[in-house]
């Protein structure tokens, strides 16, 4: 069960199957028609989107566009009020129960704040990444098998975190934390990974690290990543597709090549060519490649 976490490049058989289905480049999430509303608010207005397995997608647009709403109903932390989300055929929408958790278990969510318990170490903040094999109570316990515990410090060291296991969470810097984060939902042995804004507090070396993350287990386990982004910059250098909108509705949906000025713009909400308005006014001045350059 650890191999998919150790250094060595073979992956185990979840990984193979990932893989595979990245090659043959069929549809694995499937959104239809998709709505939510909070009260007489349309956060979200008829989405449909196919995604194929083990793509690289980033979400892209103004606070409050609904990027954050649409991960948050893929996930189920958050209930449509009409359409469909499918994953490999299956109705996520229609889940409950002990369905439910597993998807949950499947589909792991990365958020901002990154969610870790600040008085428990590191390590046990990852284990956590286990609780839907076991449950609240034993979780909390910190009632794992040595072959979890493996399982954790390997992860952690694919995230060149593992010095930092028996430290508390609340020590770490925000762009530890955030690693960390994502090697609690590898402990999920995820098919699926949503990560909302996930450097959207963090500093551009940080941002780097962290976007490398992602890219490296999309890459290497065929994980299919969707990232919600304000950065263009990153999106561009990061996501082989992306997906913009506005007001609720997919205003753009392409390779990052064809994302054209006019459509950013669009995305953006700027109102007519004579508004001021420069792609680096959505950037938190993250030069990719001279930050790559410091992070390694």
């Amino acid at each position: 069960m650890t191999a998919r976490y150790a250094r060595s490049s073979r992956p185990n058989h979840k990984s193979l199957l990932n893989l595979l289905a990245k090659q043959t480049g069929c549809a694995v999430l499937q959104i239809h028609a998709l709505r939510k509303t909070f009260g007489q608010v349309e956060a979200l207005r008829s989405i449909d989107l196919e995604i194929p397995a083990g793509r690289m997608v980033g979400i892209i647009g103004r606070s409050g566009a609904g990027k954050s709403t649409l991960l948050r109903l893929v996930n189920r932390l958050a209930e449509p009020t009409a359409g469909s989300i499918r994953w490999q055929g299956r109705e996520v929408s229609a889940l409950r129960g002990r369905a439910l958790l597993g998807w949950r278990a499947r589909c792991a969510m990365i958020f901002q704040q990154f969610n870790l318990v600040p008085r428990l170490d590191v390590i046990t903040n990852v284990l956590l990444g286990r609780i839907s094999y076991h449950g609240t109570l034993p979780s909390l316990f910190k009632r794992f098998s040595e072959g979890e515990r493996a399982m954790a410090v390997l992860a952690l060291e694919r995230l060149d975190c593992a010095a930092l296991a028996l430290q508390r969470a609340e020590t770490l810097s925000g762009g530890q934390q955030q690693r960390v984060a994502i090697a609690r939902a590898l402990m999920q042995e995820p098919e699926i990974v949503l990560a909302d804004e996930p450097i959207a507090s963090l500093d551009p070396r940080s941002a780097v690290m962290v976007m490398n993350a992602l890219r490296k287990i999309n890459r290497d386990d065929g994980i299919t990543v969707l990232c919600n982004l304000h950065t263009l910059d990153t999106a561009r250098e990061y996501c082989d597709r992306i997906v913009g909108i506005a007001a609720g509705a997919v205003v753009f949906d392409g390779s990052p090549h064809e994302l054209t000025p006019d459509t950013v713009r669009r995305i953006y909400g700027v109102q007519g060519p004579d508004e001021p308005f420069h792609e680096s006014a959505t950037s938190t001045s993250l030069h990719v490649h001279e930050a790559a350059a410091a992070a390694a």
